[in-house]
């Protein structure tokens, strides 16, 4: 059955900003999720002179800044453009490449993969929910709703997916058949109001010559050293400019997951000043396994104040339990793709933390 939602995607872009209660939002994209430390800290001052001083990194590896002036004044135009996260005005949101942090061997092919979807100008209409997704041997981000990925399982050979389908694909092809697929997408859905290649019917021309091809994927990264990297989690997903000082301190470039945090090559040896520095550096550290909308004051649809809230129960928080998602409504923006508790509209730290004692969903 072909599932329609109640209006068209709208994902903002720079170009196209996202105006909510406390101003307007652009997002960036950052196809595989590899990103300069100094491109971090140039976009959460323009956050810092123009709207909300904390730098967003959303599940599909992209960056956000919020509350800014509606119109954009032209400086946050210019100095977000500087950055060149910006090389295709018109395929801007349709940039959503998610790639394996720990696999730099797949740069080259999420390189292609972004160039030539921004010289097709068909796919410059796909959705800002639509997302690709490239993973090596061990199935890392395959775990995330991705609409069509590929798999390399070895440097020339590997597979093309479509949630639990799949077909074998050369290396060298593999960047034809996702485009394709995306293509194949824009045909035949039914119109804007579809998203996704989830959302079509079983027999939809999309899924043709794929065939059962169950994922076997590794599970999200968890904060902590594994070997000479770091997972450092970033808590509510919101880069602050003191995360940033003691980043810049041991490394020019980072890698964002898609588990709000980032990779830092080499930082294993950095955990504990990087911990310091507010970053959770330990799987059992609260913020590995907290998180919020953005709720009250920035979004309309609540009063709930959930980052607040999230903040002030971490502490109170035990070493382990379920994953904890907090909302101001029942849209339950930015929910974990794993097991969690949802709390909806909290309105005291008590609220959170007896959802320690709720069964997972």
């Amino acid at each position: 059955m072909t599932s329609t939602r109640l209006g068209a995607d709208r994902c903002p872009g720079l170009l196209t900003p996202f105006v909510a209660q406390d101003g307007a939002i652009i997002r960036l994209r950052i196809p595989g999720g590899w990103v300069h430390v100094s491109t971090l800290a140039e976009l959460l001052a323009i956050g810092t002179d123009f709207g909300a001083p904390m730098l967003a990194v959303t599940s599909r590896t992209n960056l956000q800044v919020r509350g800014l002036p509606d119109p954009l004044p032209e400086e946050v135009m210019v100095r977000a453009e500087a950055t060149g996260l910006l090389p295709s005005s018109t395929h801007e949101r349709a940039r959503n490449i998610l790639a394996a942090p720990r696999a730099p061997e797949l740069g080259p092919l999420v390189a292609e993969l972004d160039v030539a979807l921004c010289a097709d100008p068909v796919l410059a209409d796909l959705p800002g929910r639509f997302l690709f997704a490239v993973s090596d041997a061990t199935g890392s981000v395959l775990t995330e709703p991705f609409d069509v990925a590929y798999q390399a399982l070895t440097p020339t050979t590997g597979v093309l997916r479509v949630g639990g389908l799949g077909m074998p694909c050369a290396r060298d092809d593999a960047v034809a058949h996702l485009l394709e697929r995306a293509r194949l997408f824009l045909q035949h859905r039914a119109g804007p109001r579809v998203w996704n290649i989830r959302d079509l019917p079983a027999d939809s021309p999309v899924l043709r010559g794929l065939g059962p091809m169950p994922v076997d994927a590794a599970a999200p990264l968890v904060p902590g050293p594994i070997g000479d990297d770091l997972v450092a989690g970033i808590p509510l997903a919101m880069l602050r400019a003191d995360h940033l000082t003691a980043l810049a301190r041991v490394t020019d470039e980072v890698v964002i997951t898609p588990w709000r945090s980032v990779v830092i090559p080499g930082g294993a040896r950095f955990a504990q000043e990087l911990g310091d520095a507010g970053f959770s550096v330990t799987a059992t550290d609260p913020w590995a396994r907290l998180s919020a909308c953005s709720g009250a004051p920035w979004c309309a649809r609540t009063s709930s104040p959930t980052m607040e809230l999230a903040l002030a129960a971490a502490p109170s928080l035990r070493p382990s339990g379920p994953r904890i998602h907090l909302v101001g409504c029942e849209r339950a923006c930015g929910a974990p793709t794993l097991d969690h508790v949802l709390v909806i509209d909290p309105r005291s730290v008590d609220d959170v933390v007896t959802a320690e004692g709720v069964s997972d969903r």
